[in-house]
C-alpha cells in the first residue's frame, strides 16, 4: 500500500510518534480490560485481544500479547457488520456484539463486543475486543460446548446484533442474554468491561486524528502497511525458492484422525500456504473452524515475529483454504473446539520448510492450546459456589541450538497464561494438589524437547469438571522430534473418584461430574526432541537428571549417560554405553 497522492508528507518524526501511537491504543484497551473483567479467563489467564480496526476491516494495531489466532478472524466480523448495515447504517453510541459461528468460525465463548468511531461526523474505523466468557449459554461453560451435538446445542448464536443504538441500551436484548447464561454477573459484568475498552479506544484515537489531522494520520497508517509489508517480503526471500509440504495427523472425536496437509510455495518475496489438503468437515465433530490463523501465526512467526501487527504484516501471503475444509467449515458445521487443531498446523507448516531452512525451524511443540482446566462447584462451607479455570500449558520443541521452553503456552496464545493456584483456590473450593514440569515429558535429542506439565486439582464440593476437548491435546499423535530427535510425551486426563483407589483415564468424555472429594489429574504433553540424542553434551544430561527433568533410567537408555550413585558421569562406561547404542542402530 502506498500514501495516496497529493496527501499531505509525514515528518519522520511525526510517522514515529504514529507509529507508537497507535498500537499504544490496543495496548491501554487490554490494561483496561484485565483490572475490570469479572472472569477468570480474562484478568488472569489474559483470554482476549484488543484491536483498532478501519472501516474496511483492515488491522490497524493489536494489543501487544494479544490471543495470536484471533488476528485473522476480526476483520471478517466488521466487513460482515458493514455488509450488514452499510457504510452509513452506524452511529456515534453503537455496540455491537457478536459470536456467530458462520462469520467468526470460532467457540460461542469468544464474544466479539465493537463499536464505531467518527470523527467530524465520519466513520473513521472501529474499535473492537474479543473475550473468552465464562459461559454463553447451552453446554459453553468454561470451555466451549463440550458435550455439545451442534451450534445451537452449544450456546446463544448472536449475529451482529446492536445492543446499544446512539448511546441507548436495547434493553430487551440485555435481559435476554443475562436469562439464558448461567453466571449473568460475570458475562454481563465483562460486557460491560469490554464496552469500557471500546470506548478508551474511541477517545485515543479520536484525540491522535484530533492532534495531527485525519490525512496525516490514516496516511502514516498506510505507510506502516507498506513498511510491513516491505519488512515481511525481505525475510521471505531469504528462503530458497521452491515448493515444501509435510503431513501430520490430529486426533478428533471419532476413532479416524484429521489430516493436516499444508504446502508452502515461495518465490522471490511471496508466499503462498496450502492447506487443501487437510480433512474435510465433520459435521458432528467440534473441531472444525473458519479460519486463516494457522497460516497468518505460521507467517509471522517466518517474517517478523518481534514486531507489532498490522494488516500490512499479511499483504504479501496467499493463503488457500477451500470452502468444506476443517480449516475454512462452512456453518452449521460444529465449531465448539475451533482451536484445537491450529497448533498442529502451525507446526505442520513450519515441518514443512525445515530442509528450507535447518537452523531455524524446531521440532514441534506440545501441539495443544493447553489442558482446559474448568471447575465449577457447589457451595461449600462459606463458598457460594464458584468457577475455576486455567489452561496448563505443554512444551515447546527442540530447536538448533538450544532446548525447547518448558511448560509455556501454544504458539497460537499469545501471552495467554495458567491462572495462579491462590485464585483458583481463593474463588472455588478447589485443592491445587501439584503442579509440577512432567518428568521425561520432553523428547529426547541434542537439544532437549521442553517439558509438560502435572496439575492435580481436588474439588470439596460436588462439580462438572472439563476433562475433554481442548483439554485433552495430542493423545495419540505425538509432537514430533526433527533430525533424529525423539517425539514428546502425549498428553492424559485421568480422574478419581472419593471412593476409587486410584486414577482412571478420563476416556476422552467431555465433562465428569464429580461428587465431593473427586480429582482430576492433567498432564500435558512435551515437546520434540531436535537432533540425535547420542550428541547430547554429558553435562546438559547430568544437570536434567539432578534437577529432575530427565530420569535416571532415560539418561541411561536413551541418552546413553552413565551415572554414578553421585550422579558424577563415568565418562569411559558412557563412551561405551553410547558405542553400543550406536551398534544397534
Amino acid at each position: 500500500m502506498k500514501p495516496k497522492e497529493g496527501s499531505p508528507a509525514i515528518h519522520p518524526v511525526t510517522l514515529e510518534v504514529i507509529r507508537n501511537a497507535l498500537p499504544a491504543i490496543p495496548n491501554e484497551m487490554s490494561h483496561d480490560l484485565q483490572r475490570t473483567s469479572y472472569n477468570m479467563m480474562i484478568y488472569e489467564v489474559r483470554d482476549y485481544c484488543t484491536a483498532l480496526l478501519g472501516p474496511d476491516g483492515a488491522l490497524i494495531a493489536q494489543d501487544v500479547g494479544g490471543v495470536s489466532h484471533f488476528v485473522a478472524d476480526l476483520g471478517v466480523i466488521i466487513k460482515d457488520g458493514v455488509a450488514r448495515y452499510g457504510a452509513d447504517g452506524f452511529s456515534p453510541g453503537d455496540v455491537l456484539m457478536h459470536n456467530h459461528q458462520g462469520v467468526a468460525g470460532q467457540h460461542l465463548n469468544n464474544v466479539v463486543i465493537y463499536t464505531p468511531i467518527f470523527f467530524e461526523e465520519e466513520l473513521v474505523a472501529f474499535s473492537v475486543v474479543r473475550a473468552h466468557w465464562v459461559d454463553i449459554g447451552g453446554l459453553s461453560t468454561g470451555f466451549s460446548g463440550a458435550g455439545a451435538i451442534d451450534p445451537w446445542s452449544e450456546g446463544l448464536q448472536i449475529d451482529q446484533l446492536k445492543i446499544y443504538e446512539k448511546g441507548a441500551p436495547d434493553e430487551k436484548v440485555m435481559r435476554l442474554i443475562h436469562d439464558n447464561i448461567r453466571y449473568p454477573d460475570a458475562g454481563m459484568g465483562d460486557l460491560r468491561s469490554q464496552l469500557a475498552a471500546c470506548r478508551l479506544a474511541e477517545r485515543r484515537y479520536q484525540e491522535l486524528l484530533g492532534r495531527y489531522g485525519k490525512d496525516v494520520v490514516q496516511n502514516a497508517i498506510r505507510a506502516l502497511y507498506a513498511e510491513t509489508e516491505a519488512r515481511c517480503r525481505t525475510a521471505v526471500e531469504a528462503i530458497p525458492d521452491g515448493v515444501y509440504e509435510a503431513e501430520s495427523l490430529f486426533d478428533g472425536r471419532s476413532p479416524e484422525p484429521y489430516t493436516i496437509k499444508a504446502k508452502v510455495t515461495v518465490s522471490g518475496g511471496d508466499m503462498e500456504i496450502d492447506l487443501s489438503g487437510c480433512s474435510q468437515q465433520r459435521p458432528k465433530e467440534p473441531i472444525n473452524s473458519r479460519t486463516y490463523a494457522a497460516a497468518y501465526i505460521a507467517y509471522k512467526a517466518l517474517t517478523t515475529p518481534l514486531e507489532p501487527v498490522n494488516e500490512g504484516a499479511f499483504a504479501a501471503l496467499k493463503v488457500v483454504i477451500p470452502e468444506g475444509n476443517m480449516m475454512m467449515a462452512q456453518f452449521p458445521a460444529f465449531m465448539a473446539n475451533w482451536s484445537a487443531a491450529l497448533p498442529t498446523v502451525v507446526d505442520t507448516i513450519l515441518r514443512a520448510l525445515a530442509d528450507a531452512l535447518p537452523d531455524r525451524i524446531p521440532a514441534a511443540h506440545s501441539g495443544s492450546l493447553g489442558a482446559a482446566m474448568f471447575y465449577g462447584g457447589e457451595p461449600y462451607e462459606g463458598y457460594a459456589g464458584g468457577v475455576a479455570q486455567s489452561i496448563e500449558a505443554g512444551g515447546w520443541g527442540g530447536r538448533p541450538n538450544a532446548d525447547g521452553e518448558d511448560v509455556s503456552m501454544s504458539v497460537c496464545q499469545g501471552d495467554v497464561r495458567n491462572a495462579p493456584i491462590e485464585t483458583m483456590e481463593l474463588k472455588s473450593p478447589i485443592l491445587i494438589v501439584e503442579r509440577a514440569l512432567r518428568q521425561d515429558s520432553g523428547g529426547e535429542g541434542r537439544f532437549r524437547g521442553g517439558l509438560g506439565v502435572s496439575t492435580w486439582a481436588k474439588g470439596f464440593a460436588p462439580g462438572n469438571w472439563y476433562v475433554g476437548g481442548g483439554a485433552l491435546g495430542r493423545v495419540s499423535s505425538p509432537p514430533w522430534g526433527l533430525w533424529g530427535g525423539r517425539d514428546g510425551a502425549i498428553a492424559r486426563i485421568e480422574v478419581k473418584g472419593p471412593a476409587d483407589a486410584e486414577f482412571r483415564p478420563s476416556g476422552g468424555a467431555p465433562r465428569y461430574s464429580g461428587q465431593a472429594g473427586a480429582e482430576v489429574h492433567y498432564r500435558t504433553a512435551g515437546g520434540g526432541g531436535w537432533g540425535d540424542p547420542l550428541e547430547r553434551d554429558p553435562q546438559a544430561v547430568r544437570r536434567d537428571v539432578e534437577e529432575g527433568y530427565v530420569s535416571r533410567q532415560r539418561a541411561h537408555e536413551v541418552y546413553g549417560v552413565v551415572l554414578s550413585d553421585g550422579d558424577e558421569i563415568d565418562a569411559a562406561a558412557t563412551e561405551r554405553r553410547r558405542a553400543e547404542l550406536k551398534g544397534r542402530r
